[in-house]
């Protein structure tokens, strides 16, 4: 799939700051839209639907994904999460960058149908770190946070199959870093070509 537009994905363990770090990145660049999921999990917090995510029942996002109406879906922490289908392509046919928060299982399907989707995955600077900031949100029991904990094992174990790996242990180095992923991939020959093909045609590059 060629379009003029770049697919960046941003995976990580949850507690890691990947939401924060997106959430930042889209207020600093004006080209960067990102693209809402749906799940089947309730509300946190004060999340609202539209927002954050698209919250739907299963019963729902179950016949969306029978439609094929998901660009990429899985279930992550007992939920479901799905990616819709035209939000993406629809933006990236119009030039448009577009960022996807999901988890890992998600990225590599996406990798899988995109080749030039741009994997970025989110570490933390260590596990006890991790451990505290899933107790500082305050968001989840004990017995969450461990299983959490236990997830992100798994997760943190596929960052080798990312393009990109930044360690968030200061945000404004993250953050910075994040920056410097999205811009530079502005800048590679490939995209340049797709999304700068009058240019490149003008001068007898394609």
């Amino acid at each position: 799939m060629e379009t003029p537009g770049n697919l960046f994905v941003v995976a990580a363990p949850s507690g890691a700051g990947k939401s924060s770090l997106v959430k930042a990145l889209l207020e600093l660049d004006s080209h960067l839209t990102v693209s809402i999921s749906h799940t089947t999990r309730a509300p946190r917090g004060q999340e609202r639907d539209g927002r954050e995510y698209w919250f739907i029942s299963e019963p729902d996002f179950r016949q969306m994904a029978a439609h094929d109406d998901f660009f990429e879906w899985a279930e992550v922490h007992g939920n479901l999460y799905g990616t819709s289908r035209p939000a993406v392509t629809q933006r990236l046919a119009a030039g448009i960058d577009v960022i996807l928060e999901i988890d890992y299982q998600g990225a590599l399907q996406i990798k899988q149908l995109f080749e030039h989707a741009v994997l970025i995955f989110i570490l933390p600077p260590g596990w006890d770190e991790l451990r505290q900031r899933l107790t500082r949100r305050g968001e989840d029991p004990p017995e969450v946070i461990a299983q959490r904990m236990v997830n992100a094992q798994l997760e943190v174990a596929q960052a080798r199959h990312f393009d990109f790996v930044i360690i968030n242990g200061l945000f404004e180095t993250a953050l910075f870093d994040l920056k410097t992923v999205v811009h530079s991939q502005r800048l590679r020959y490939a995209a340049q070509k797709r999304n700068k093909s009058q240019v490149f045609a003008a001068l007898n590059l394609i």
